[in-house]
């Protein structure tokens, strides 16, 4: 389906709760989250599956899965063994900080996931403990061996770009690429939720990336990422800009938070209630969301409009 200005929609991301095993500084507040979701108020299994059912009868190919942290929800292995069975979805995907993929990665590789996104933003364990506030850089890196054991293929590891915190690992990130078959996806902070009021040299653009890594050569567009390899190397980076060069005209997504609104923009404060309902009367609000996409999205006075953290909209 297209939306009203001729953009192809075919990507659904959908938060399966807002709950998350870390505390990552740019996400959730210090002492966790607060005015958490009850458990009425998330999404049930079978209203996932519906929305995702009815989704794909408007054009949506494409599904990834998050949070929060999609991995601690009790029922995700079902979510993606029926997600996975809709015939029109051919892609399901699944964004994790990998902590709990040491031990589920070889269940959700046979529940149908086809690809992973793990988030690393820091290579020294140290960093990793600031950053996260609770986390251990170790079971992040147990956690792509278990992937790769698994059979997952082309990982892709996602790192926000934060200057004045990593930064300075540009170049050791990209490195990573030399001898693994990974694409580090450098992403632009965004001035939303905990970071709204950060200090403004916290926003540094992806072409820092590139300044610091004059190797790296284009190779190709995916999606929201531009892609670039080092000579010989077995994966590549990839640089997404959502704040410095804005891929709004290309922009073929919609989301769907873990208590069932859907976003027809990350920036926008609009949504629309899909809780609850079936069959044709849900697929009519998708489509109204479809529809309700801006042309672009406003950072007014550079801060997102977005009346939600990270964490309750789904990385």
């Amino acid at each position: 389906m297209e939306d009203l200005f001729n953009r192809k929609i075919n990507y659904l991301r959908l938060s399966v709760t807002d709950r998350c095993n870390m505390r990552c500084i740019y996400c959730m507040p210090e002492d966790g989250i607060h005015n958490k979701l009850s458990h009425s108020d998330v999404l049930s299994v079978e209203e996932a599956v519906e929305i995702v059912r009815q989704a794909a009868k408007c054009g949506i190919t494409k599904v990834r899965l998050t949070g929060g942290e999609p991995l601690v929800h009790k029922g995700i292995l079902s979510i993606c063994s029926e997600i996975s069975a809709i015939p029109e979805i051919k892609e399901l995907c699944l964004t994790t900080n990998g902590v709990l993929l040491k031990k589920m990665a070889k269940d959700l590789k046979d529940a149908g996931v086809d690809r992973l996104n793990i988030s690393i933003d820091t290579l020294q364990e140290d960093k990793y403990a600031k950053i996260t506030r609770i986390g251990t850089l170790k079971n992040t890196l147990e956690g792509i061996a278990a992937a790769e054991e698994a059979g997952f293929k082309n990982i892709k590891l996602n790192v926000v770009l934060m200057g004045g915190i990593n930064d300075d690992e540009i170049a050791d990130l990209v490195n990573l690429t030399i001898d693994h078959d990974w694409e580090i996806r450098f992403i632009e902070l965004m001035p939303l939720g905990e970071c709204i009021n950060w200090d403004k040299g916290a926003f540094i653009s992806i072409d820092e990336v590139l300044k610091r890594c004059p190797g790296l050569k284009p190779v190709k567009t995916d999606g929201v990422a531009a892609i670039y390899k080092l000579d010989g190397a077995k994966g590549s980076v990839g640089l997404i800009s959502p704040i410095s060069h804005s891929f709004c005209s290309n922009c073929n997504r919609i989301r769907v938070t873990a208590d069932g609104r859907l976003k027809p923009c990350l920036h926008s404060k609009d949504e629309i209630h899909l809780k609850g309902m079936t069959g044709d009367i849900l697929k009519n609000e998708i489509i109204k969301g479809i529809n309700s996409k801006p042309m672009e999205h406003t950072l007014k006075e550079t801060k997102s409009q977005s009346l939600r953290n990270m964490n309750r909209i789904g990385g």
